[in-house]
């Protein structure tokens, strides 16, 4: 069924001039890569709000996707919450597909030709990554200690994006030599900009000062592809983490550059925005979190600068390990998978009811948080225990004005993206990167959930976010949807069904 297509033929032959040792571990990879990326497609295919798809019939293992031009989509029974790569084929009208891109492209859906090289891309580079894996055993006392190498052990990105793994301008080389799965030390660079052409916020270490200029942190692949020419000089080495633009200076803070490339879903960029807000918006969550008896920390913002440029922008924020006591790990809920401690129903059911609890609390204090599997980490004890959280990156978190004065909380003097008093738009951010993104993928099946989830409810306060979260549809971004009618502004939502549903 399956022919090469051109992005993975070009990535083999630059594999082959950048890592010869691992080309044929690649192609080995590359089934399996597509099947991972066209189950996640899959997923959106089942459940997304998607208008060329005319009606959905589903069977006990099987489901038919009547498509609105009149052609027919069949494949396997679709669980919204499996991180398992299940589907290694679907029919279009009696024709099999292997290749998400070329299933993509004969669907021929409004700006389904750019997505299917999206999702090209992420199956070669998935592979990429895979052939390249390599981590301890799950045993506690091989586990590793650093932040960085935590990261470096996610190998296959977001658990349900079908762009999981796509990196648009990134050669083989620039993979291995920036992507935290390859685990390589990058040195940062920096650009020198007059003082009073930047905004801060914040601190800016002297270190990072040159007379009246600032010198700004800059990504190496982005002063190679984006900013192109003026100067810059080596600064410092650093290992990138879970988001490649964040990276994680050896007993000093986190680093987050502007990457102006695509990753996933977003150009991975630093607003003038964010900037301006970072500091207030750190102050203040710093605070909230201490409502939460020691459950949740959240990482605090140091210093912010940009050069009036979402292109040329960087933050500086603390590193997650100084949450961590002796003794005790911190690291990404997304890599909680590769410790084997989710197997354990108790270990699960305990996980949930620690990150729900200290979710719902912040919610319903008036803040709504994107704890997805990469902002979100765990702080584990010696011996795998989740004793509590601790949340990184501020930029894309909800406020609620007036659930903050209903508890005697004056508001941050805030406006703009992050502010709003819509019930639905609070609930979306939470339950849609917590529930169906970190506790769905740290579950890894629809049952695994439910049974995670009925556990954990039982012990948690009676309140009507609580009573949503029971009672509808889980809400869920729709990623495919979103690439593929792009010029609709802002998140589009899917509405999965409440793992919750058959076991009450």
């Amino acid at each position: 069924m399956h022919r090469p297509s051109p992005i993975e033929t070009r990535l083999a032959a630059e594999l082959a001039e950048a890592r010869p040792d691992l080309v044929d571990r690649y192609q080995a990879e590359l089934p399996g890569a597509r099947a991972a990326v066209l189950t996640r497609l899959w997923r959106a295919l089942a459940h997304e709000p998607l208008p060329w798809v005319a009606r959905r019939v589903r069977g006990a293992h099987s489901l038919a996707l009547w498509l609105a031009d009149g052609r027919a989509l069949h494949g396997p029974r679709a669980d919204p919450y499996a991180t398992d790569a299940y589907v290694t084929a679907v029919r279009l009208d009696g024709e099999a597909y292997d290749d998400p891109a070329r299933l993509m492209t004969d669907l021929g859906w409004p700006h389904s030709a750019g997505f299917a090289a999206e999702l090209a891309n992420s199956a070669a580079s998935l592979a990429l990554s895979r052939a390249d894996r390599e981590f301890s055993a799950e045993d506690p006392e091989e586990w590793p200690d650093r932040d960085w190498e935590w990261e470096q052990r996610v190998v296959d990105g977001h658990p349900f994006h079908p762009n999981c793994r796509s990196r648009p301008g990134f050669s083989a080389a620039e993979q291995l030599a920036y992507g935290p799965e390859h685990r390589p030390v990058v040195r940062l660079e920096t650009v020198p900009v007059a003082a009073g052409d930047c905004l801060l916020t914040g601190d800016w270490p002297d270190g990072l000062r040159d007379g009246e200029q600032l010198l700004i942190p800059v990504h190496p692949w982005q002063r190679a592809h984006v900013l192109k020419g003026g100067s810059a000089e080596p600064w410092r080495d650093a290992h990138p983490l879970m988001s490649l633009r964040t990276l994680a200076l050896p007993g000093g803070p986190h680093v987050k550059t502007a990457i102006s490339a695509r990753l996933t879903s977003s150009v991975r960029d630093i607003s003038t925005y964010s900037i301006g807000a970072a500091m207030t918006l750190s102050a203040f969550a710093t605070d909230l979190a201490s409502r939460t008896d020691g459950l949740l920390h959240v990482t605090r913002t140091l210093g912010a600068v940009t050069a009036d440029s979402p292109d040329l922008a960087a933050l500086l924020r603390e590193s997650p390990e100084v949450y961590a006591a002796a003794g005790e790990r911190v690291l990404p809920v997304a890599a909680l998978a590769t410790t084997g401690l989710p197997g354990s129903p108790s270990w699960l059911a305990e996980f949930t009811r620690l990150a729900l609890t200290a979710g719902l609390r912040l919610l319903d204090l008036g803040v709504a948080l994107e704890a997805h599997g990469q902002n979100l980490l765990v702080v584990l004890s010696e011996t795998g225990a989740p004793l509590r959280l601790v949340y990184r990156d501020l930029a894309d978190i909800r406020l609620s004005p007036a659930r903050l004065r209903r508890h005697g909380i004056t508001p941050p003097d805030l406006t703009g993206r992050l502010v709003t008093d819509d019930e639905a738009t609070l609930r979306r951010k939470l339950f849609g990167s917590l529930v169906a993104g970190a506790l769905a993928g740290t579950a890894g099946s629809g049952p695994a959930l439910a049974t995670a989830l009925e556990t954990a409810v039982r012990h948690l306060p009676a309140t009507p976010d609580l009573a949503a979260l029971l009672e509808g549809p889980l809400p869920a971004k729709a990623l495919t949807l979103m690439r593929l009618s792009p010029e609709v502004p802002g998140d589009q939502w899917a509405a999965l069904p409440n793992p919750l549903a058959d076991t009450r």
